[in-house]
């Protein structure tokens, strides 16, 4: 099991430059890639959208990828002096019209967009590609070992619950077997208590314990139960990603014990259900995060 959240970053060089590569990623009930690339190699973007998908199934993944010159280099920065004069005029005839002290600084004019920039080499695209996908596969890598990090966490408070819901399935099984009896011990009580006592045999008292007991049987309810529970954890042991599935048997789970809580007719059995409920909701709040 993967959590859908956790981060990654991967290096690599060629051509002189340094190609670093991050990836994070959060829930989704799908998978959703955001790409953000230099603006030369935006032709790149399908072949990064397509790395991505053949290393994650689920959730939304941003991907940044950013270039940076692999060593200083006398003419790495440029500064445009035309445009710097230009900026320092225009500050210094402002100054003087709104009758203020012109301290215009070095920092105030390096500061001004397009005075410094940094020059960059043009790489092909086919160039760039090699090493950007190897940083991008470093990067997809580490992200994908944080989310099973995470995942073996979200593994163990699931099955910790799931043994809870199996120990108190067993426990409504146990009473439910005693529903009918104790039914019909209240009921030749209720009819001693009207002045109308009937003997055990009494054929219309044990058509109306059937008729209860018909009415109150959980049976498949428990047997579909449990059955769900191997399901679960059939699905915790697989290899494939199963967030999916695991919602879906969820809905399932929640069914089953909604129909125990409405024809059980036991304030035992009950508790039980609201309990194995809750621990539903728990289990659900985790799968939700689940790849």
């Amino acid at each position: 099991m993967k959590s859908m959240t956790g981060f990654g970053r991967g290096e690599a060089r060629g051509e002189g430059v340094t190609w670093s590569v991050e990836c994070g990623s959060v829930n989704r009930k799908q998978l959703e890639v955001a790409v953000n690339l230099p603006r030369e190699l935006a032709e790149l973007e399908n072949a990064v959208r397509t790395e991505v998908a053949t290393a994650v199934s689920r959730g939304r993944i941003n991907v940044a990828v950013r270039r940076e010159a692999a060593s200083a280099q006398a003419d790495a920065v440029r500064i445009d002096h035309a445009l710097a004069a230009h900026y320092f005029h225009a500050m210094h005839t402002l100054a003087l019209k709104l009758d203020i002290p012109p301290e215009i600084s070095l920092t105030d004019i390096t500061r001004m967009p397009g005075v410094v920039t940094q020059a960059q080499t043009e790489i092909a695209t086919e160039d760039a590609w090699p090493p950007v996908q190897e940083a991008l596969t470093a990067a997809l890598k580490q992200l994908n070992a944080m989310r099973a990090a995470e995942g073996a966490s979200l593994r163990a408070d699931i099955e910790s619950r799931l043994r809870l819901i199996e120990s108190l399935l067993e426990s409504i099984r146990v009473k439910a077997a005693t529903v009918p009896e104790h039914q019909r011990k209240l009921l030749r009580q209720r009819l001693e208590d009207a002045g109308l006592p009937l003997p055990l045999d009494d054929e219309r008292l044990i058509k109306e314990i059937a008729l209860f007991a018909d009415r109150t049987d959980i049976s498949e309810e428990l047997t579909r139960a449990a059955s769900h529970v191997k399901q679960f954890r059939a699905y915790l042991d697989a290899d494939a990603p199963a967030g999916r599935s695991l919602d879906f048997l969820l809905q399932e789970f929640f069914r089953e014990f909604n129909t125990m809580g409405s024809k059980c007719n036991n304030a035992e059995i009950a508790h039980h259900v609201v309990t194995a409920k809750t621990e539903l909701e728990k289990i659900r709040e985790q799968v939700q995060n689940a790849e």
